[in-house]
């Protein structure tokens, strides 16, 4: 069936975006007027005030950015992108005030790799990257392009950068792989002609070039990791572009050594100079601040030459007045509000640098690569929490800042979840462990190792959170039992013969319904662990959901399709066209069932009525593959997230007037309105009654029972780092009568007070150690003999694995635990 034709879909309503493309060479910018900050990120220019945080953006481009210049009066804002090979790449010229797009010329092949305005705004310069290779200059008044010229010779390399002249309006300059030059444009004959300037035999990749106040001389930072002084040559006549003689490089600079030895060769910079900024001149020696590609920032000053006979071309000229790192290569250097640097490293972080006192703040951080997962916890909407790379990072929904970032370095976060009470995030991981770390400081709770052979692919939770239903590469279902002290396997489900890409459990705890990529969804009964029903389709299914009601499933996968399922007998009810060219990657459901969302490989978030199947809102932004969408709780929000890690928060467009209930131990509590003024950057977490914190907002009835987690200057209110090896104190284990493992892999596991080895098997219980909790006798109803088989003539054997009984666990404080012995 396809769906009904509809006359208009709106458009979602972004609210906010949570990322910066710091890979983009000197992509951050600094708005004149000294309150806004600009930098790309995907297909859009964001504009964020900063003392308020508010963002705009421009929209406009069909790839991702590339390359951003603001004019030196701020009236005007340039962007240029990146396209697929043999097409086309635009460039836009932006009103800064009216947020509209001026012009759109789309010269340049492939892409553009660097834009710049003239100090009077007049002309844009843009240069087209490898592909391409030409210098297009643009007539702003007129907004038309004016002349282009090719930007180096045959036999040099690619330009890589462009600056402008401070005092002449049509010079600029290009440098690059073997290329430095000084352009003058002609604007009555709509001509630009190049100057070579001389450097003698030395051969260098220009990364970045700063010309003084005065047009005098510029310095030009190299991958080699020195500095070029170039002496310009323009007469005292700033209506004349014509140098009086050729440009050439006077002296190759470095930093003077820590060596006391005269004559002693210069040092250079780590993996090149990324950046340069000429400070006013004090006392007649010129500061500079240097950006490296090892995260290097350096306040030198610049001493007159006094060697001779030096064997290296670099000299020893530059001393080191202050220093600082920002862990990674720098992109991007700005002068903020004068007192401060504006630093943008490619691990899409934003730092500031008091001048004075070389002070650094961590201000604007994200992920930097695909983001695998979002969760919400339960009937709480302030907060979210997302899975990637080497961490899993939670989120304040409305400011954007990152509270917690918890590292488990070299392993890739596939999915995470918020346990029903709030006083845990539990995650699965590509090493196949399930871990769970504690909300707010973000330390490791539980482990259980071993949970699937090919890691942990997808997981969900029963809403009491005594049950864990996880899947992995290797296909399997597996249940979990979770208590205070205990954790085990209770069965594993092997109908799957592919990946399982998502798991859901039905709103009564009873049902859970798993994807996989092997062309099936299966309906499995939690309580009795037997398959109820399967599901297949002539695609690989990438999601799946319950209704709220849970009578129907909702899948999505590779075929475009959007499939509705009866849950009785798993006919199939409706087939929606879900796109018209990209595979579908993810859905969520509202808590109310009228609408669902979908992400896909087309970069669109579409929002569908459930009851008529039609598209109601398209969400058009992202840079890349959909990989997530979720509602959160309140229904107020949709957060969606790509591949190349950014963050997006739409308007959900259909909100709910019911209140929101937060559950928190066992009581329940009511959520007021959120903080408002200085309050609003705090996070309220409710303290239970048995001492457990949760998450919260507004007040309480009492005020000690409320503790605030109060943000710092950093963007990141904590980190916590976990070692793959850490593990919880263990505890002491009285075993029972245990089935023969086929395959026993010893792990070692590091602990602060002890060295522990734990013999675990796939096949074992998970019997996970948790110090300091209360004694949990073992649940024999659920574990049954390996010799018995399931009566339900439903369930094939080899679908159900019943495990022996559990272990004990006690606790023991203060000691060195021993490993369980198993029987083999």
């Amino acid at each position: 069936m396809g769906s009904p034709l509809v006359d208009q879909t709106d458009d979602l309503e972004l609210l906010s975006l949570i990322g910066f493309d710091g890979r983009t060479i000197h992509g951050l910018k600094v708005h004149p007027n000294g309150e806004h900050v600009l930098y790309p990120l995907g297909c859009k220019v964001a504009i964020v005030h900063w003392d308020s945080r508010k963002q705009e953006f421009l929209e406009g481009h069909t790839n991702i950015i590339t390359a951003l210049s603001i004019s030196t009066d701020g009236k005007y804002v340039a962007s240029g992108q990146i396209n697929h090979m043999g097409f086309k790449a635009f460039v836009i010229i932006w009103d800064f005030y009216k947020r509209t797009a001026l012009m759109k010329h789309d010269i340049h092949k492939v892409r553009v790799e660097a834009l710049d305005f003239s100090f009077d705004s007049n002309y844009l310069f843009s240069l087209g990257g490898r592909d391409d290779g030409n210098i297009v200059v643009t007539h702003i008044p007129s907004l038309e392009p004016m002349c282009g010229y090719p930007a180096t010779r045959a036999t040099a390399g690619d330009a890589l950068t462009l600056k402008h002249s401070n005092l002449r309006s049509p010079v600029f300059m290009s440098a690059g792989e073997g290329s430095l030059r000084v352009w003058q444009v002609n604007p009555e004959k709509r001509f630009v002609r190049a100057v070579d300037v001389q450097v003698s035999k030395i051969k260098r990749n220009v990364y970045c070039v700063s010309i003084d106040s005065q047009d005098e001389f510029a310095y030009c930072g190299t991958l080699t990791g020195d500095i070029l002084k170039v002496a310009l040559y323009f007469p005292e006549d700033t209506n004349k572009t014509e140098p009086i003689r050729t440009p050439n490089m006077t002296v190759c600079l470095g930093k003077i050594p820590k060596s006391k030895k005269r004559n002693t060769e210069a040092e250079r910079y780590s993996l090149g100079v990324r950046d340069i900024i000429i400070l006013d001149e004090l006392k007649g020696a010129r500061n500079l601040i240097i950006g490296a590609g090892n995260g290097i920032v350096e306040l030198v000053k610049e001493n007159e030459n006094h060697f001779k006979g030096l064997k290296s071309p670099s000299y020893p000229l530059l001393s080191v007045l202050k220093s600082t790192s920002v862990d990674s290569a720098v992109t991007s250097l700005q002068i903020f509000r004068e007192q401060e640097i504006m630093v943008g490293n490619d691990l899409c972080e934003i730092y500031l640098i008091n001048i004075n006192t070389f002070i650094v703040r961590l201000i604007v951080t994200c992920h930097t690569s695909c983001i695998y997962d979002i969760a919400f916890p339960k009937n709480y909407s302030e907060v979210f929490a997302t899975a990637s790379k080497d961490d899993v990072r939670v989120w304040h929904t409305e400011t954007c800042r990152e509270l917690l970032r918890i590292s488990v370095p070299n392993f890739t976060c596939s999915t995470v979840k918020f346990a029903s009470d709030g006083k845990s995030i539990i995650s699965g991981w590509n090493d196949g462990c399930i871990r769970s770390f504690t909300p707010q400081t973000g330390k490791l709770m539980y482990t259980i190792p071993n949970a699937h052979n090919k890691g942990v692919t997808a997981l969900d939770l029963t809403s009491d959170g005594s049950t864990i239903v996880s899947g992995g590469g290797e296909g399997q279902v597996r249940v979990w039992k979770i208590s205070s002290s205990l954790h085990k396997l209770s069965a594993i489900l092997k109908d799957h013969k592919g990946p399982v890409s998502d798991i859901h459990v039905s709103s009564n705890n009873q049902q859970a319904v798993s994807a996989s990529t092997d062309g099936s969804c299966i309906i499995w009964d939690i309580v009795r662990l037997v398959r109820l029903q399967i599901l297949f389709a002539n695609s690989l299914f990438m999601a799946c959901r319950f209704n709220p009601d849970g009578c129907q499933v909702l899948t999505a996968g590779t075929d475009r399709k959007i499939q509705y399922w009866e849950c009785y007998d798993g006919s199939l009810i409706r087939d929606l066209e879900g796109s018209t060219a990209a595979a579908l990657n993810t859905l969520d459901i509202s808590l109310d069932g009228s609408f669902f969302v979908t992400g896909s490989n087309d970069f669109l978030v579409k929002v569908w009525n459930y009851n008529e199947g039609y598209t109601t809102h398209i969400g058009v932004g992202h840079a890349g593959i959909i990989t997530t969408v979720r509602l959160s709780p309140d229904s107020k929000y949709l957060i969606s997230v790509s591949d190349d890690g950014a963050i997006f928060t739409w308007k959900c467009p259909f909100q709910p007037e019911t209140s929101i209930v937060c559950a928190v131990g066992s009581e329940k509590l009511d959520v007021a309105q959120p903080i408002q003024s200085a309050n609003k950057d705090r996070i309220r977490i409710r303290k239970s009654a048995s001492g457990a914190l949760g998450f919260g907002s507004g007040d309480c009835a009492k005020e000690e029972n409320i503790v605030s987690l109060s943000r710092t200057q950093s963007a990141c209110s904590h980190r916590s780092t976990i070692d793959v090896h850490d593990k919880p104190p263990e505890i002491e284990s009285e075993t029972s009568e245990v089935m023969k493992p086929s395959s026993v892999r010893s792990d070692e596991i590091h602990t602060k007070g002890s060295t522990v080895k734990n013999a675990t098997d796939h096949k074992s219980s998970g019997v996970i150690c948790q110090s300091n909790q209360p004694t949990v006798p073992p649940n024999s109803k659920l574990i049954a003999s390996t010799g018995k088989t399931s009566s339900d003539p439903c369930v094939p054997r080899s679908s159900l694995t019943r495990l022996p009984k559990s272990i004990k666990s006690e606790t023991c404080k203060g000691q060195i635990m021993k490993k369980p012995n198993h029987r083999h």
